[in-house]
């Protein structure tokens, strides 16, 4: 078995393990992120949907920088490319072939900030994530058109490992933020 796919397997049982509820305060170093990087820009903030013990930024949603914003929620296209599409809280979603929620189909949106799960990160910003590659490829093919999108890994401080093994495909992550802050 590979590296990766032990790290994968590990990570994913400790998050499992030490999983806890945020509050919205974990987010405010995000806020003040967003606020200085965008200045007068309208914020296209990505999401995902929180499954399988991944932290919950849904919470983000209830700070009142977030009221009455769309956020976008990635959907997974033909020959497995993933898109953005805009969604309101409590809107209804639609299960993938994954058995994940996605939003209805509509016109494809680009992020400038984009949050993105992890099982495991390291101290220079690589992430570990399921192994299929859709957040890597779409920062691949994005990035090369749009500078401006920032992304963001999202976890608790318990899952970062010292250095993860990487390949050509792997994308470095501008920013990590967990429970002790942004980096």
């Amino acid at each position: 078995m590979d590296q990766k796919k032990i790290l994968r397997k590990r990570y994913y049982y400790l998050r499992k393990k030490k999983y806890y509820d945020i509050d919205q305060e974990f987010f405010f170093p995000l806020i003040k992120l967003i606020k200085s990087k965008l200045k007068r820009k309208n914020l296209n903030l990505a999401l995902y949907y929180p499954s399988n013990f991944e932290l919950n930024v849904l919470k983000f949603l209830e700070n009142d920088y977030m009221k009455n914003k769309d956020v976008l929620l990635p959907a997974i296209e033909r020959q497995n490319n993933m898109n953005f599409y805009s969604w309101k809280k409590n809107q209804a979603l639609f299960v993938n072939q994954f058995g994940m929620l996605e939003p209805n189909k509509t016109k494809i949106k680009i992020p400038n900030f984009m949050l993105v799960p992890i099982l495991a990160f390291d101290k220079q910003n690589y992430r570990l994530g399921y192994g299929k590659g859709f957040y890597d490829r779409y920062l691949i093919k994005y990035l090369k058109k749009f500078k401006n999108i920032h992304s963001v890994g999202v976890a608790f401080s318990f899952q970062k490992y010292h250095k993860l093994p990487k390949d050509k495909n792997d994308v470095k992550l501008n920013y990590i933020l967990t429970e002790k802050g942004i980096h």
